[in-house]
């Protein structure tokens, strides 16, 4: 699985999904802490759409954190301050990086986060499409 499919589905999953994954890895292996969860602020960059120039849009709140397992780095960033998350995120990442026994079983984990978060995306849009106007009967 991409780290960016993989980590969509930690941020937007349940929190108990990271803990549990990066629980296990630091039951079986020494976890070195390179960069402590801190906060930081990175700037935003849109598009505009007439002219496709790309301009800043402002800053947002991250949280980051660093760690390293057996040589290889691995690195967690998320909106807000979210230090547990943000660490949990860099030993899952480490993990991968270093292509750890563990993550041969995570991905069955994660494609089922990723139905559930489906799921209750597309409720949440059908809860939203209840109060759609329709402009056409309007007009009768």
């Amino acid at each position: 699985m991409i780290r960016k499919r993989r980590t969509r589905i930690l941020i937007k999953g349940s929190s108990d999904v990271p803990a549990k994954l990066a629980q296990e890895i630091q039951d079986s292996y020494e976890v070195k802490k390179i960069e402590e969860s801190n906060n930081g602020l990175v700037m935003i960059k849109a598009r505009e759409k007439a002219k496709q120039s790309l301009f800043y849009l402002g800053e947002v709140l991250i949280t980051e954190c660093k760690v390293m397992i057996n040589g290889f780095l691995g690195i967690g960033m998320v909106q807000g301050h979210q230090p547990e998350l943000a660490h949990n995120l860099a030993v899952i990442d480490a993990a991968y990086n270093a292509s750890l026994s563990e993550t041969d079983a995570w991905t069955k984990v994660l494609l089922i986060e990723e139905n559930r978060i489906n799921k209750d995306s597309q409720a949440f849009m059908n809860k939203v499409l209840k109060t759609k106007v329709n402009f056409d009967t309007m007009n009768v």
